[in-house]
């Protein structure tokens, strides 16, 4: 089993920054993407940024240039730094990974997500 904790939420003022970081832990053998999500009130879940081993990222749009998705390997960890926050920007945010863990019998792939953290940008 694998399981994602999440962490670095709040409240922020317009311009502002947030970290977010979310850390995998279980049977885990390997990792081939992870990846941060976001879902606004009255919307639907939306990819914000991904990253694959070797450092390939992509970003939603709409958070390019303001956002920047990293990780440590060997902590099996992944975390959005986001600048220049925008009320638009408002949502619960989950982190996701597709990963091959060890079950009772056998090795598989499967995808996870974090139980979500609010993220607020108001003044």
């Amino acid at each position: 089993q694998v399981q994602l904790v999440e962490s670095g939420g709040g409240l922020v003022q317009p311009g502002g920054s947030l970290r977010l970081s979310c850390a995998a832990s279980g049977t885990i053998i390997s990792i081939n993407k992870m990846s941060w999500y976001r879902q606004g009130p009255g919307k639907e879940r939306e990819l914000v940024a991904a990253i694959i081993p070797g450092g390939t990222t992509n970003y939603a749009d709409a958070v390019k240039d303001r956002f920047t998705i990293s990780t440590d390997n060997a902590k099996n960890t992944v975390d959005l730094q986001m600048n220049s926050l925008k009320p638009e920007d408002t949502a619960v945010y989950y982190c996701y990974v597709n990963a091959l863990a060890v079950g009772a019998t056998s090795k598989y792939w499967a995808q996870y997500w974090g139980q979500g953290t609010q993220v607020t940008v108001s003044s």
